[in-house]
């Protein structure tokens, strides 16, 4: 069973929060390569939100190879797609976080020190 938490009060949109905690929960090993997700029905209905909602957390992870469509079980989690590709969206999340990293005077082993520690979080 996925568990998802979603914070009603926070600024970030639902769509994405949702995106993050199934991003997260592939990271953690807590939703397994190849493991079917809920419906967007059911998904909607777990955490209280509009299927929209969902639907819009889906497409999104199914256009980054997160996700893909599989027509006997629904949604699932992909198999590791192209490195290449990984990289070039990894880099283009990255730009605003290390300018905004830059505008605070973090240095750059402040920056690895920092991947360094949320990666662990990571290591399964």
């Amino acid at each position: 069973m996925i568990v998802v938490e979603i914070d009603f009060t926070s600024d970030e949109a639902i769509y994405l929060q949702l995106r993050n905690q199934i991003v997260m929960g592939i990271a953690t090993a807590r939703i397994a390569e190849g493991e079917a997700l809920p419906s967007v029905r059911q998904m909607a209905d777990l955490i209280g939100v509009n299927m929209h909602t969902v639907n819009k957390a889906y497409t999104i992870l199914k256009q980054e190879g997160i996700l893909k469509p599989d027509r006997r079980r629904g949604t699932i989690v992909a198999a590791a797609g192209d490195r290449a590709q990984a990289i070039e969206v990894i880099r283009d999340d990255l730009r605003p976080v290390l300018a905004e990293a830059r505008c605070r005077n973090l240095t750059r082993e402040d920056v690895r020190a920092l991947v360094d520690e949320v990666f662990r979080e990571y290591e399964c």
